[in-house]
């Protein structure tokens, strides 16, 4: 048979030693990128359920890959949606828009992974819909010893790798823009391992006889006793996934990470075969992190393990990402997180620039590697070198040559960059003295992106404005035209003067004065630059249709003490003021108490609670938006002021107001027990059930006993306390004891209370279980140990705690989060009820 084959692009071979090189250079391969899943599955539905046009929708977010510096694509193919009940493949929509996709990232130069099969349902965050395909007839752990099963992958592999790609002209197999393929998504192997290899064989030679020449990989980092036969077989890479932080926590998890992301230790690397083999990431994100810092960091690792494909799960289409429905745990889009996606394009040079195998020591000598900066604190990533400067928050990190930079790309500030929007914004030279300058609308989180999903749940909405930007770029220096690329009628000022200019969403020429008449003729709007045409621009519109102000109260502050007030507020304006009230107000008084909040950058607002306000008890206030001649009252997000005759009684934020010698509370058991998270160790060897304690003695208290599955688990309690902490700095640095009501124990002598700081450190102190009902810790007895990894990393062969190598001393200021855990065995009749903890 004739085969349509493309010489002239080289492909990726994977030579003896597992290193995946390109067949015209022989140098090693390296690839960063996502996972996409429109083709398939709840995307697909999605975009029908809000009217759009997924080829469309496509354009769109492949044009974003572009200009995120990704050059891989993996996918895991719903094969329930594209095969009949015996495996063979139906050329449906799916299959129609899964082609259209790999030619368009070919267009953009992107390379693709194709993972064959899934073996599992298509619904998710939905139910199951019934397609016919042959993977609903079988269990997932049984789909890969059922002989019919087995059969029919082998006629769906077999069919699908042979597919003829319209857009492209090319068979999968033969298509050089397609690295290789997967055979499935994490595979559950139960039986006997020689049935695992017996498996894995026959889909090699199903696959082979296609006349595939591309490396076949399989998935290695599940069912650790089935190792062995993975790496006893002709596969030629292996694949692996990194959940650093766990995954579907409902809401956004907060604390230091980068211990959890210091190290990805493969305990099987001595088995046989493994050097051979090549490493790929096809699947990793730190789920439920809305951090700018994380991605830079874990691809640092891989490249030390030797990965060379790294592709994240998985980025949301843009016209759901409004909602973050297409998977609740991951939120990655440029539009709408536009600071975690400019740390995925610094993650993508990381993979570039970083060496294979190359190693910067251990957390936190890490933070600092190469041109490479990332920071917990300033929730930062840097790529500082001498041509490209990319900043992913506000930083006042100096260029190391501002005069030869080439490529700027940011949110927030920089010492290159001074802008009050909060979109993504990129700067590429073209010439010297011209620039192409690309400014994306504001993105503004008004609702948790990890919670429970709806396309009726708005979680980040997008706002057009007109802001300030001011450049210090050595070669745009003085006076220089800005010219509008994209829409004629983009209102923008002609020229800018000391770097000066105001700008909104949109694609920009700026050139110096003595090129621009030669610049604007070069330079327009269809000319080809790189993968991209120069006019090409992508956001979704404004949909800012009305004002929300995010808002979380402080939990407690110290009497008598000014407080800062701060918001977020946004809608299809800005404001003409926000007005603070509280509960002590009046239709009938002339002299209400009111703050008004004063506009900062880009949505803040800030004002202060002057001290005569703050009494000891509780603090209820309101904030109303006036806005062209309406008003509205939040917390309610209701028409009208608290001064109106006829407002009902609102909805108030509280703060907590105490003394200043009142003692800082770690954990009030009455209120704080949702936030009060458990855990077992390993996660498989048990739980804890809670139920709460009434007892006049010990009013406030839960009580917990244990599940055991296995022995030698440990049952762990984790709250997360900087936010409590954040207005008690001056009862915090005299606190000298820790203070934990322990009102009832049973089978247990001993537990661990610590205190993990802002930098992954954890200071703990074991203490015997004598029957007192409070136990008082001094501080200074506190001692440096392991920082378990809570919730635990997953695959499960990954370390469960960061054992700290740099000595530090505990500073009760920095303290981030509370830990505790049992010690020793853990009887089966054991409990253990915890009440308030607390710094005195």
């Amino acid at each position: 048979m004739l085969r349509a084959q493309d010489t002239s692009v080289p492909t990726i071979y994977v030579d003896d030693q597992g290193v995946m090189r390109w067949s015209d250079t022989r140098q090693e391969a390296a690839f960063y990128g996502v996972n996409y899943c429109l083709p398939f599955a709840h995307g697909y539905r999605a975009i029908d359920y809000l009217g759009k046009d997924h080829k469309q929708a496509i354009d769109r977010d492949v044009y974003h890959f572009t200009r995120l510096g990704f050059n891989a694509y993996r996918i895991h193919v719903w094969d329930v949606e594209i095969t009949d009940s015996v495996g063979n493949l139906l050329e449906n929509e799916h299959l129609d828009l899964l082609d259209y996709l790999i030619s368009k990232l070919r267009k953009r130069g992107i390379r693709t992974v194709i993972t064959c099969q899934t073996d599992f349902g298509n619904g998710y965050p939905e139910r199951n819909r019934p397609t016919g395909g042959f993977s609903y007839l079988y269990d997932k752990c049984d789909v890969h010893s059922n002989p019919d099963a087995v059969r029919a992958q082998e006629r769906y592999v077999s069919q699908f790798i042979q597919h003829k790609n319209p857009y492209t002209g090319f068979a999968y197999r033969d298509d050089p823009y397609v690295v290789g393929f997967e055979i499935n998504n994490e595979p559950c192997h139960t039986g006997d391992p020689a049935q695992t290899r017996t498996y894995i064989n026959r889909m090699l030679a199903a696959i082979k006889q296609t006349g595939n020449m591309k490396p076949v990989f399989y998935n290695v980092s599940h069912n650790m006793d089935h190792v062995g036969a993975y790496f006893n077989t002709a596969i030629q890479g292996a694949t692996y996934q990194w959940y650093p932080i766990g995954l579907v926590a409902g809401f956004t998890r907060k604390g230091n990470f980068l211990p959890y992301l210091d190290q990805y230790e493969i305990p099987f690397s001595s088995v046989e075969g493994f050097g051979s083999k090549a490493k790929i990431v096809y699947e990793f994100d730190p789920a439920d992190a809305a951090y700018t810092y994380l991605y830079p960091a874990m691809a640092r690792t891989f490249r030390s393990q030797g990965f060379q494909w790294i592709t994240q799960f998985a980025y949301d289409p843009i016209d759901l990402a409004r909602y973050n429905t297409d998977y609740q745990t991951h939120y990655l889009n440029l539009a709408y997180t536009p600071g975690k996606a400019i740390s995925m394009k610094i993650a993508a040079e990381v993979t570039r620039r970083v060496g294979r195998g190359e190693s910067f020591g251990s957390y936190p000598a890490d933070t600092l590697f190469g041109d490479f900066l990332v920071s917990h604190k300033q929730d930062l990533s840097v790529l500082n070198s001498e041509k490209i400067y990319l900043n992913s928050n506000h930083t006042t990190e100096r260029p190391v040559a501002p005069e030869k930079l080439t490529t700027v790309a940011g949110c927030g500030s920089s010492p290159i960059v001074d802008y009050a929007g909060t979109g993504a914004y990129f700067l590429d030279q073209l010439e010297p003295g011209v620039w192409r300058l690309e400014v994306m609308p504001d993105a503004v989180p008004i609702a948790d992106p990890f919670a429970k999903p709806s396309l009726s749940r708005e979680a980040v909405t997008i706002a057009w404005n007109r802001w300030p930007m001011r450049l210090r770029l050595p070669d745009l220096t003085g006076e220089f035209h800005v010219v509008p690329l994209g829409a004629d009628d983009v209102p923008v000022a002609a020229h800018a003067e000391g770097g000066a200019l105001q700008v909104t969403p949109g694609v920009y020429l700026l050139c110096r004065p003595e090129v621009v008449d030669a610049a604007t003729r070069r330079w327009q709007a269809d000319t080809r630059w790189h993968s991209i045409n120069l006019g090409e621009f992508v956001a979704p519109e404004a949909h800012a249709a009305h004002f929300s102000v995010v808002h979380t109260p402080a939990t407690v502050v110290t009497a008598d003490e000014s407080l800062t007030i701060r918001a977020t507020v946004v809608g299809p304006s800005l404001p003409d003021s926000v007005v603070l009230h509280t509960d002590r107000v009046s239709f009938w008084s002339a002299n209400n108490p009111r703050v008004l909040l004063k506009h900062g950058s880009g949505y803040r607002y800030e004002g202060n609670l002057p001290r005569e306000m703050v009494k000891q008890g509780v603090i209820r206030y309101t904030m109303t938006v006036y806005a062209k001649g309406q008003a509205t009252t939040f917390p309610d997000n209701r028409s009208g002021t608290p001064l109106d005759w006829d407002y009902p009684e609102p909805l108030y934020w509280t703060t907590q107001v105490v003394p200043s010698a009142y003692p800082v509370v770690l954990l009030d058991a009455a209120a704080d027990r949702e936030s009060l998270e458990t855990y077992a160790m390993p996660e498989w060897g048990g739980n804890t059930v809670n139920s709460r304690l009434d007892h006049p003695a010990a009013p406030k208290a839960w009580r917990y006993t244990f599940a055991k599955r296995d022995s030698g688990v440990r049952f762990f309690w984790k709250r997360y306390v900087a936010d409590v902490v954040a207005n008690r700095r001056d009862r915090l640095a005299d606190a000298t004891y820790l203070c934990v009501a322990l009102p009832g124990v049973h089978a247990l002598d001993s537990l661990s209370v610590g205190l993990t700081t802002d930098d992954g450190y954890t200071y703990r102190a074991n203490i015997a279980l004598d029957g007192a009902p409070l136990v008082r810790i001094p501080l200074s007895t506190l001692q440096l140990g392991d920082t378990p990894l809570l919730p635990a990393p997953y695959p499960v062969f990954l370390e469960r705690y960061f054992s700290p190598t740099v000595q530090r001393s505990f500073d009760v200021a920095t303290v981030e989060s509370l830990v505790l855990h049992t010690l020793g065995e853990v009887a089966s009749d054991a409990s253990l009820t915890i009440g308030n903890v607390w710094l005195e």
